[in-house]
């Protein structure tokens, strides 16, 4: 599988062909942005440009994933000009394992179903619609831009007004939209779309809050990679020692929607299709540390990895000190 990855040393970037243990350079390529637009314009396959473009030039990934190199991992994806042309979203209620968790489901009356189960039930019902057809709509969510991604070693925050902050172990869709205002998928990557669990289980509508917070991705794109079945382990680590881990699974087979479903209901909407736009699509997550009764804390390293993504996704959560501040609006008038 092809597997990319951005880095940068001050102001100098570079992707690199992840061919571990190294990174090979390719000439002349400042961001997986520029190299996803040359490959739409040039009717190229990514992957073919990829390697045509690469150098002779490598470098030893270890130490820049450690972070011991003056080199460091950016996100796999940026829109380098104008970071808020990158819009952060999510799809959640797709994994079917809280289903198994919970047989005797089906057999409740739909009235006795909580707003979220009815959801989950739609999606199990209509979520995977035959060839050419429109499925049920899954949950959908806002995250942000992405000026609130987080690269690789970089900590996720949980501000001052916030309740709390956990994993939430996913894979995210990369996409751009070409000139002609059609969404291609660039590959996908490992993510953790943190989140604020004990804000959001207060009350449902609290979701849409509970999502804005900062989110990190990669290191590695992978190009087309397998999404039927994905492998995973998701790990919490406290003053250097395991607190807690779990094996996952994520991909369509896992899930109640399918990728075709989940990718019509972002991009159905026009003001999602803007040219020249990026968006980053968390697909969900099947379990969380939080529902298992673990309360993150400052230092606590969250660590994400999914078979053939590559090296794991590693962030240290940073929790704000300070009380909340009064934000007070100036009127112009």
């Amino acid at each position: 599988m092809t597997r990319l990855i951005q880095i940068a040393k001050g102001r100098q970037r570079k992707v690199a062909l992840v061919e571990e243990p190294k990174l090979r350079l390719l000439d002349q390529t400042s961001s997986t942005y520029s190299l996803a637009q040359e490959a739409v314009t040039s009717g190229a396959k990514l992957t073919a440009l990829v390697q045509k473009k690469l150098s002779n030039e490598a470098l030893d990934y270890d130490p820049i994933y450690k972070g011991e190199s003056d080199w460091r991992v950016l996100l796999p994806i940026d829109h380098p000009e104008e970071p808020t042309r990158c819009l952060v979203s999510g799809t959640g209620l797709t994994h079917l394992g809280s289903a198994r968790d919970r047989q005797d489901m089906h057999a409740m009356a739909a009235e006795n179903l909580t707003d979220s189960m009815k959801m989950f039930r739609w999606g199990i019902d209509g979520g995977r619609p035959a060839d050419g057809q429109i499925g049920t709509p899954p949950e959908w969510f806002y995250k942000g831009t992405g000026t609130l991604l987080r690269a690789h070693n970089e900590p996720l925050d949980v501000p001052p007004y916030a309740e709390d902050g956990g994993e939430e172990a996913e894979i995210a869709g990369i996409y751009l939209i070409d000139a002609e205002g059609r969404p291609r998928r660039v590959g996908m990557t490992c993510g953790n779309e943190f989140s604020d669990h004990v804000f959001e289980k207060k009350n449902y509508l609290n979701l849409a809050g509970s999502k804005l917070r900062t989110a990190s991705l990669g290191p590695e794109l992978a190009i087309d990679p397998a999404f039927d079945s994905v492998a995973g382990e998701v790990s919490i680590e406290r003053l250097g020692h395991p607190l807690w881990t779990k094996s996952i699974r994520t991909g369509e087979t896992e899930m109640c929607h399918s990728l075709r479903n989940m990718e019509h209901h972002h991009f159905k909407y026009e003001t999602h299709r803007r040219p020249g736009d990026v968006h980053v699509h968390f697909f969900g997550a099947v379990s969380l540390s939080f529902g298992e009764g673990i309360r993150l804390a400052t230092g606590d390293v969250m660590q994400i990895q999914f078979a053939g993504f590559g090296r794991a996704l590693r962030n240290p959560l940073k929790a704000a000190t300070a009380k909340p501040a009064l934000v007070e609006v100036i009127p112009l008038g």
